[in-house]
């Protein structure tokens, strides 16, 4: 069996990772922020499950807790990052963009490092992020939620390119969704909206063809070569 750990399994993508994998022969370390549901989630498959509650903006317990997790599981193959946050901000509320960066840019990158590191040192391993189709262009009523998206798509390619010098196999995948029948998917005009189970089929996919990078659900690619055609004096004015 392959060992996980799935960071932010309490809820929407992270929670529907995590159930998959034990359904296809995976131990998995699940964490969030609140025990309770991490407590249900395991007693849904004991046996599958370990359990570890940790806020990703403490990046003093990060690699203590993703160590103990390692070592409990017997190993480490596979990392999903499904922890993230984000909230309209028209008013610009600091308080909501320091809270996105703590989480999307702070967390994010304190776990990817510790994740990169071992896999390094072990000579294999896969990097997993959920990071979004909004990192391709900037928002007027998110500025934080896509810049720190941006930020995360930008680090991983820097990974993957730091990744292919090394000896090894070690893989790193960005995840683009759209809009996913989560919390997480706010405003109006939403389109295309895929359920949790659609969304995370298609992940697992992409995990096992160890992809570079991928859109969930696929027809988003076509929405994102519209956002990056768009000039620049044209998008402004959105």
């Amino acid at each position: 069996m392959k060992n996980a750990i799935v960071i932010g399994a309490t809820s929407g993508i992270g929670k529907g990772l995590a159930k998959l994998l034990s359904e296809n022969d995976y131990n998995i370390g699940i964490t969030g922020r609140r025990t309770e549901l991490l407590e249900d989630l395991k007693a849904q498959k004991p046996n599958s499950f370990i359990t570890k509650t940790f806020d990703v903006t403490n990046t003093e317990v990060i690699s203590e807790n993703l160590e103990a997790l390692k070592n409990e599981l017997g190993g480490l193959d596979l990392l999903i990052i499904s922890s993230g946050t984000g909230d309209l901000n028209e008013k610009l509320d600091f308080d909501i963009e320091k809270r996105t960066i703590d989480t999307n840019v702070t967390g994010f990158t304190c776990i990817s490092n510790w994740a990169f590191n071992f896999f390094e040192r072990q000579k294999s391993g896969h990097l997993v992020v959920i990071t979004s189709v909004g990192g391709l262009r900037g928002s007027g009523i998110a500025p934080a939620y896509n810049a720190t998206k941006a930020y995360q798509i930008n680090y991983l390619e820097g990974l993957r390119q730091k990744a292919s010098k090394l000896e090894g196999q070690i893989f790193v995948t960005d995840v683009r969704p759209g809009f996913v029948d989560t919390d997480m998917a706010k405003g109006e005009g939403q389109f295309w909206v895929a359920s949790v189970e659609k969304a995370t089929r298609q992940i697992f996919n992409a995990i096992k063809q160890r992809k570079k990078m991928v859109y969930i659900t696929k027809r988003w690619k076509l929405i994102a070569i519209i956002l990056k055609g768009i000039p620049g004096q044209l998008y402004d004015r959105l």
